[in-house]
């Protein structure tokens, strides 16, 4: 804007100008010339239906849904999977470091991920040099010390989850007796360990720092990771209180067990599988549904908190909110308890964008990863997003008459077990060990609960699936051979 002299006066918004730039700190930039703030917000283990606005039937979430509702929301974002058991390790790894799987593990150890900050790949160093602010609490679940990649760090939770300090909290519900563990009792520490509830904590923290972020005259970045509702499933017994056992409805594909699961390495000795008895029972998924709802509505009511924050702060015209999760979750789909299969239910996460220059009320159905996050961050910072960065910004999708297609197909992995590749409404799932391969038409079976792999009338539709896996398997530097393996599928002599 130029301003001239008018009978002989200079225009006093010149004087305002001056005034301005000679007290603003320094670094700062005037609200309507700088980019928007970012508010990442992760959680761990939710599914993308344990959203309601995303499909979940059974499940409350108010807040998310009012996020939803001024934003845009993502029906199709998955996780690539995991080169080890803790699925939500690669998944932040990626996120951080922009890295595809197999490229992110290459750099997820202390002194590699030291290197990537040092040369400032890491996504809060690139934030801080396009001018932001960056803060982050909560989960990390990185081999780098947080502090050494953010501005300021509060309420840290290092590792990956709240200490398994629940001998009772395995193989339950039994089909008889009591049920030992109680989800509402602080004196079992996990999610209170500390005095109080780890989401509260973490929301709080978030809460505090949008307020002061208003004041420090930048653009700014917050992380805010929550842990829930990652197991132990802990929460008040209000929110317990809101899903009786008895309403919660049984997963249409549930199956007491999985015929490939030891195959998979997801029988009793992992982890997350032992938390229910095997085989599975409706009942058990009942109890172990009642008690992750409740620890979503928790983290939702909380959540709309920070939200409620930033509109009172009168900073949420000028803040992109993200909401995703690191990876979903089975809980009795299938037959699994945990997310380390690569069912839909496991690597589908819920995935929503509000703020400027994001429509409300769009629905985007094409697939694509949650951590493409990291470029749409840096675009909106506009920041360059360097050459490693394996992902692709979503900011073209939010454009009016977008022609964005997304990925032509989705590649997911866990660790030397599983492969699959989802492309035009279908789905190939490869088990190397047990020399077995699934098949499923997502268009029509979005549950996958009709395998299509053993009808001669589907082999071309398998062959063509090995042969797209194989090409995403190269490009993404997959060091598994499944061509060796499965020789007559990937069109080998």
């Amino acid at each position: 804007m130029v301003y001239v002299m008018k009978s002989g006066r200079l225009l006093i918004p010149v004087l305002l100008i001056v005034f301005r730039v000679l007290v603003q700190p320094a670094g700062a930039q005037d609200v309507a010339d700088r980019p928007p703030n970012v508010l990442f917000l992760f959680a761990d283990d939710l599914a993308v239906d344990g959203v309601a606005a995303l499909g979940g039937k059974d499940v409350k979430t108010p807040n998310l849904d009012r996020l939803a509702a001024r934003g845009t929301r993502f029906t199709r974002a998955y996780n690539m999977g995991a080169w080890n058991g803790a699925v939500c390790i690669a998944s932040r790894a990626m996120l951080m470091t922009g890295r595809s799987v197999w490229r992110a593990k290459e750099v997820s150890g202390k002194a590699t991920l030291a290197a990537e900050q040092e040369a400032g790949r890491l996504l809060p160093g690139m934030m801080a040099a396009a001018g932001y602010r960056t803060y982050m609490t909560g989960k990390w679940h990185n081999e780098i010390l947080p502090e050494l990649c953010f501005d300021e760090v509060r309420g840290l939770r290092m590792g990956g989850m709240a200490k398994d300090a629940r001998v009772d909290g395995y193989q339950r519900p039994k089909a008889e007796g009591t049920d030992p563990w109680n989800a509402a009792d602080p004196a079992r520490g996990g999610y209170w360990e500390g005095g109080r509830h780890w989401t509260e904590v973490a929301a709080e923290h978030g809460m505090d720092f949008v307020r002061d972020g208003k004041q420090s005259g930048k653009p700014w970045f917050a992380y805010v990771a929550f842990n829930a509702p990652h197991d132990p499933r802990q929460s008040p017994q209000a929110y317990l209180d809101r899903y009786p056992v008895e309403a919660l409805a049984v997963p249409e594909n549930f199956l007491p067990e999985y015929p490939f699961r030891d195959a998979i390495g997801m029988g009793p000795t992992l982890r997350d599988e032992n938390l229910a008895p095997f085989p599975r029972t409706a009942r058990a998924v009942q109890v172990h549904r009642r008690e992750y709802y409740a620890m979503i509505t928790h983290l939702d009511e909380w959540i709309g908190k920070i939200l409620t924050t930033l509109e009172e702060s009168g900073q949420a015209e000028r803040t992109v909110v993200f909401f995703t999760s690191d990876h979903g979750l089975a809980l009795g789909r299938h037959g699994f308890m945990g997310k380390q299969s690569l069912y839909e239910h496991s690597i589908r996460v819920p995935f929503l964008m509000a703020g400027p220059n994001v429509p409300a009320g769009l629905t985007v159905e094409a697939p694509v990863y949650l951590q493409d996050a990291m470029p749409t961050a840096l675009e909106i910072a506009r920041a360059p997003v360097p050459a490693h960065v394996d992902f692709q910004s979503l900011l073209p999708f939010l454009k009016p008459d977008s022609t964005a297609k997304g990925r032509a197909c989705i590649y997911a992995t866990d660790l030397k077990m599983q492969r699959s590749l989802t492309w035009e409404g279908w789905k190939l799932l490869v088990y190397p060990k047990a020399k077995t391969v699934r098949l499923y038409h997502l268009a029509e079976d979005p549950l996958e609960m009709k395998d299509l792999a053993a009808e001669p009338a589907h082999e071309a539709r398998i062959r063509e699936g090995f042969q797209r896996l194989a090409a995403e398997q190269k490009r993404l530097g997959d060091p598994l051979d499944l061509q060796g393996l499965f020789p007559a599928w990937a069109g080998l002599k």
